[in-house]
């Protein structure tokens, strides 16, 4: 029986590790294109951010090699977020009540987009800071790819533990799991990807997508937009944000649990996934060194131990990662996997003191290739 289970470990431990091994040659960092013919409305939605705002906005400003416009969406906020936007040099736009049935950051995008000049739209979180030439690699990549709908993985900065454990995992997943060659084919809603701290979109195929008004009620826009944009017939793309972006989600260990539990039961926490990705991630990850650690296995399941770890250590490198993190891997999966089921089984997890509203339902979810945070 032991044989058996190590079979499957091995096994399972394979998958991720020969798919990030080809991805990572895919999913490259893109050129500069400095050609100020381009121009782009930055659209930051926030919510009680005067913290980080000042630094989003001015980073945004400083792009080089195209032309900006930065718009800033104060979403009812109760601090300086609006003051200190403004003093930044972002314009700012009040963003109505939220409708019934819409998720607040769904809605703050959307109406920042009716306010848009421009025919390229880029939707940035509040805690991302662009390069200088940031803009311009992303703006490059889109017209190089001749998708409509480009995102990335901006640098993800990390501080406390619980953030070096858990989020360099989005990395690991995102690659391990997604086909990148078979996204670039085909345009099927399965294999929608993305970061939904960073998107930049052609105008065009927002509106013909139907924006971010098609998934209104969702928390996941990482995944839901593209799906969105892919089942209007258009194609999305996806690049390495690292030298594009740099990004700190969370500051200390409860913001990490709720951020990443907020959203699960559209991700890996999906009713009709959770058990496939436990399989998958414990399975492959985590239980090799369990079962290696107890000393009565068979000494080649080692090698699902080393397959394991091998994504990590290549991610720490290329992505700038915490070493940490990376040596921690099986802890970090099974603390991802408690966090999925606790959402799942818990109920609403509330964010930026809003809960989803009863006719706010999530997005049906699916066995679509996920990663665990927006």
């Amino acid at each position: 029986m032991i044989e058996i289970i190590a079979i499957i470990c091995l096994v399972l431990a394979v998958i991720p590790a020969g798919m990030f091994l080809w991805n990572v040659w895919l999913y490259r960092r893109p050129a500069a294109v400095i050609d100020r013919r381009y121009s782009v409305s930055i659209l930051i939605p926030a919510r009680n951010e005067e913290a980080a705002i000042r630094g989003a906005v001015e980073s945004a400003l400083a792009s080089e090699g195209v032309a900006v416009e930065v718009i800033v969406g104060d979403d009812h906020s109760t601090d300086r977020t609006a003051e200190i936007a403004r003093a930044a040099g972002a314009r700012v736009v009040s963003i109505p009540a939220l409708p019934d049935g819409w998720c607040g950051k769904q809605h703050a995008c959307w109406v920042l987009s009716r306010e848009a000049r421009h025919d390229l739209l880029l939707f940035l979180d509040a805690d991302v800071r662009l390069e200088r030439d940031g803009l311009a690699r992303l703006v490059g990549f889109l017209q190089s790819s001749g998708a409509d709908l480009v995102s990335g993985i901006p640098r993800q900065v990390t501080g406390t533990w619980l953030e070096k454990l858990l989020i360099p995992l989005i990395h690991f997943i995102l690659l391990g799991f997604l086909p990148v060659a078979a996204m670039r084919k085909w345009r099927w809603p399965a294999f929608a990807a993305g970061c939904g701290q960073l998107f930049l979109a052609r105008r065009s195929a927002y509106e013909r997508a139907g924006g971010h008004a098609a998934i209104r009620a969702s928390r996941h826009d990482g995944v839901t937009l593209p799906r969105a944009f892919r089942r209007a017939g258009l194609r999305t793309d996806l690049c390495d944000a690292t030298d594009v972006a740099s990004c700190r989600m969370y500051r200390n260990a409860a913001e990490v649990w709720r951020g990443l539990a907020k959203n699960a039961t559209e991700g890996l926490g999906a009713p009709g996934a959770i058990g496939l990705w436990t399989v998958l991630l414990v399975g492959g990850q985590a239980l090799p060194m369990v079962m290696c650690l107890s000393g009565q296995v068979p000494k080649w399941l080692w090698a699902a131990v080393g397959l394991g770890y091998l994504p990590r250590v290549l991610a720490a490198v290329r992505y700038r990662q915490s070493w940490r993190g990376a040596v921690l891997h099986p802890v970090g999966v099974l603390v991802l996997m408690a966090i999925q089921w606790r959402a799942l089984l818990g109920g609403d997890v509330g964010w930026k003191g809003r809960t989803r509203s009863p006719s706010a339902a999530p997005v049906k979810p699916s066995l679509d290739v996920l990663h665990p945070i927006q």
